[in-house]
C-alpha cells in the first residue's frame, strides 16, 4: 500500500513539472548576432531599430508619453531571417533574450499550456528589460472557433497569452518578439494594438538585398579576388537568406572536393545549380537516342526565348543530368530586377515553356513525358492569367481565385460557379493552344538554327549564353 502511494506522488511531482517553460534563455556573448549580421532587410532592420533604442533610452520617450511597443510580429517566407532579427534585436539592445517554439507550448493535458505561457512572463518580468521571441506563433495562435465552452488545450494557451500581454506594463521594458509564415491563420485578438502593436514584413530579398546577404555569409569563406556577387544575385531571383547561405556554403565545400584552397567563380555558379537542380549524376546512363531528345527539347526552349522580345536572355543550357530527376535545363537570367510583368511578357513565358515540347513534335514527330514540368508551369501562369491577374478577355477584371498561405507556396482555390470553373478551364487550354503554335512556328522558321544548336549541344553537353548567341547571330533568326 505504501508503495502504491509512493508511485502515486512521484508521478504527479512529475506532472507538475510538465508547467515549466522550457524558453532558452541567451545573452549577448552568447547569440553573438547584430544587425550587422542580417543584410537584405533594411526595412525591418528599421522598423525594430526604435524598440532597440527605447530599451536603451526609455527616459526620452517616456518624457513625451510614449509608450514600448508590446509586441512586434515578423511576417514572411521560410528562410527569410525573422529568428536571425530578432536575435539581432536582443544582441543590440544587450538584454537577456528568451526564445521558445509555440510547438513547446502544445501539451497533451489540459491547462500545461496556459501554465508555461504563465511561468514564461513570470521569469520575463524578473529578467526586464529583455526580449521574448516566440517562434511559429501560428502553432498557439490559429483563430478560435466560433463555439462557447470550449475546454481545447491550445485555445487555453491562446486566451493565457492574450491575458499576459494585457497584464504587463511595457514600460518596465519586455518585448514580445514573434514569427510566423501564416499570418492568415492567427487570432484576430492576437493582432489588435496593444498586443501586436507592429507587424513587421520580412520578404524575400531583392536583387541588391540578395548581392548583400552573399557578401555577408562570404565574409569568413576564402575566396578569389575576381568574384562576381552581381552576377550570382540575379542568377538567384526568388532565393531566402537561408537559400543564399547554402550556395555560398556549397561553393565551398565543391572547392574542398577539386583539391583547392579558395573559392572561385564556376564553384559559386555550380553551387547555384545544385541548389536549383540537385548533384549532376556523372554516372548516369542515357541513350543516345533520348541524349538528341533532350538536346532538341532544350534547344527549343532557348530559340523560342531568344526569338522573342519578351523573353529573358539564356544564360546556360545543359544536357547533365541532375539529381533533383532533371535531365537537362535551360537557364534564363534577366538583366535587371522585375517586380512586375506585363500579358505580354506572361505569354512569352508560356510560349517558352511549350517549346520544348514544340520541337519534339517538329523533329521526331512525337511527344514524351519529358515535359510534363514544363505543362505543369505553363497551365498555373495561364490559369492565374484569368482567375488572378485580370489578362482575361472574357471575364475582364473579375478575381475568380483566391491565394492561401501566400508565404507558404501559395495554393489558390477557385471563388467561382461551377459553370464559370468550366468556361476558365476553356480560356486556359485556348491560352496554351495559342503559345504552342506560336512555338512551333518560330522553330519551323528557323529549323536550320534548331539542327545547328542541337548538335552542338550534344556534342559539348554544356554551352553559354554567349556560345549559343554566336551561332544564332551568323545568320538573323525569323522573329515572330
Amino acid at each position: 500500500m505504501g508503495n502504491k502511494r509512493f508511485g502515486m506522488f512521484k508521478g504527479f511531482g512529475r506532472a507538475m513539472s510538465f508547467g515549466k517553460s522550457s524558453a532558452k534563455v541567451y545573452v549577448k556573448a552568447l547569440t553573438g548576432k547584430t544587425f550587422a549580421d542580417v543584410a537584405g532587410q533594411d526595412e525591418a532592420k528599421e522598423a525594430l531599430a526604435e524598440i532597440v533604442d527605447f530599451l536603451h533610452c526609455p527616459e526620452k520617450y517616456a518624457e513625451i508619453g510614449a509608450k514600448l511597443p508590446k509586441g512586434a510580429l515578423l511576417v514572411g517566407p521560410p528562410g527569410t531571417g525573422k529568428t536571425l532579427l530578432a536575435q539581432a534585436v536582443a544582441g543590440e539592445a544587450d538584454v537577456p533574450f528568451f526564445s521558445i517554439s509555440g510547438s513547446e507550448f502544445v501539451e497533451m493535458f489540459v491547462g500545461v499550456g496556459a501554465a508555461k505561457v504563465r511561468d514564461l512572463f513570470r521569469q520575463a518580468a524578473e529578467k526586464a528589460p529583455c526580449i521574448v521571441f516566440i517562434d511559429e506563433i501560428d502553432t498557439i495562435g490559429k483563430k478560435r472557433e466560433g463555439q462557447t465552452g470550449s475546454s481545447d488545450e491550445r485555445e487555453q494557451t491562446l486566451n493565457q497569452l492574450l491575458t499576459e500581454m494585457d497584464g504587463f506594463d511595457g514600460n518596465k521594458g519586455v518585448v514580445i518578439l514573434a514569427a510566423t509564415n501564416r499570418p492568415d491563420s492567427l487570432d484576430p485578438a492576437l493582432l489588435r494594438p496593444g498586443r501586436f502593436d507592429r507587424r513587421i514584413p520580412v520578404e524575400l530579398p531583392d536583387l541588391s538585398g540578395r548581392e548583400a546577404i552573399l557578401h555577408v555569409h562570404a565574409q569568413k569563406v576564402k575566396l578569389d579576388s575576381d568574384i562576381d556577387f552581381n552576377a550570382i544575385a540575379r542568377a538567384t531571383a526568388g532565393a531566402s537568406g537561408a537559400e543564399l547561405a547554402n550556395i555560398i556554403n556549397e561553393a565551398a565545400l565543391i572547392a574542398v572536393r577539386d583539391g583547392r584552397s579558395f573559392v572561385e567563380q564556376k564553384d559559386i555558379e555550380e553551387s547555384v545549380e545544385v541548389v536549383i537542380a540537385g548533384y549532376q549524376r556523372r554516372n548516369a546512363v542515357i541513350s543516345p537516342k533520348e541524349k538528341e531528345l533532350i538536346a532538341y527539347h532544350e534547344i527549343g526552349h532557348a530559340l523560342v526565348a531568344a526569338v522573342q522580345a519578351d523573353s529573358a536572355p539564356i544564360h546556360k543550357i545543359t544536357i547533365v543530368p541532375r539529381t533533383s530527376g532533371a535531365l537537362g535545363y535551360t537557364m534564363q537570367i534577366d538583366e535587371n530586377e522585375k517586380h512586375l510583368l506585363s500579358k505580354e511578357e506572361v505569354l512569352a513565358k508560356i510560349t517558352v515553356l511549350t517549346g520544348g515540347r514544340s520541337a519534339e513534335e517538329l523533329v521526331f514527330g512525337t511527344c514524351t513525358t519529358g515535359a510534363a514540368n514544363d505543362i505543369e508551369k505553363a497551365t498555373k501562369l495561364a490559369r492565374a492569367m484569368v482567375t488572378r491577374y485580370g489578362m482575361s478577355s472574357s471575364f475582364d477584371m473579375t478575381a475568380l481565385e483566391t491565394v492561401n498561405n501566400r508565404y507558404l507556396g501559395g495554393d489558390a482555390s477557385l471563388i467561382c460557379s461551377a459553370e464559370t470553373a468550366a468556361r476558365v478551364d476553356e480560356e486556359v487550354c485556348c491560352i496554351i493552344k495559342s503559345a504552342h503554335d506560336k512555338a512551333l512556328k518560330i522553330l519551323s522558321d528557323n529549323r536550320d538554327k534548331l539542327h545547328e544548336l542541337a548538335f552542338f549541344l550534344l556534342e559539348r553537353e554544356t554551352i553559354t549564353g554567349e556560345e549559343f548567341r554566336a551561332i544564332l547571330d551568323k545568320k538573323a533568326a525569323h522573329a515572330v
